[in-house]
């Protein structure tokens, strides 16, 4: 395996891309065991900067990444990784991250409404909490 060069952070950044259509859909960041965990699953694994955790992407939505292939960059300090995407790549409920212009201008269509699918979550939280709270 090739020695990635990993920020101070530990960090390293991931563009994800649509395999099919070559779409970029997402950029993130993997620290040494989001990029271990998706080299093992073949799904998509980041680090939250602002949570401080790991995470699957659509372990909330559903909507996951399955990983075709890992290019390194010439530096060795970037990851672009192509997908099969199984559902839509923004947590906004658009296909990319990247769907509006620097004008502001809105260049896709809404796949689904986050409120309706991230409020499920928290239902189903609060489901489990209660049930837990109850044995």
């Amino acid at each position: 395996m090739l020695k990635l060069k990993f920020n101070e952070d530990g960090l390293i950044p991931a563009i994800i891309q649509d395999k099919k259509s070559k779409k970029v859909l997402m950029l993130a960041y993997m620290n040494d065991i989001a990029y271990k965990k998706t080299l093992k699953t073949r799904k998509t694994w980041f680090y939250s900067r602002s949570r401080n955790k790991l995470w699957m992407k659509g372990e909330k939505s559903g909507n996951i990444q399955i990983v075709k292939e890992i290019f390194i960059d010439c530096d060795m300090d970037t990851l672009l990784i192509t997908v099969e995407p199984k559902g839509p790549a923004c947590h906004k409920g658009y296909d990319s991250c990247f769907y509006r212009t620097e004008k502001g201008k809105i260049t896709e269509k809404r796949i689904f409404d986050p409120k309706k699918v991230y409020k499920k979550q928290v239902e189903i939280k609060s489901i489990n909490k209660n049930k837990t709270k109850n044995t």
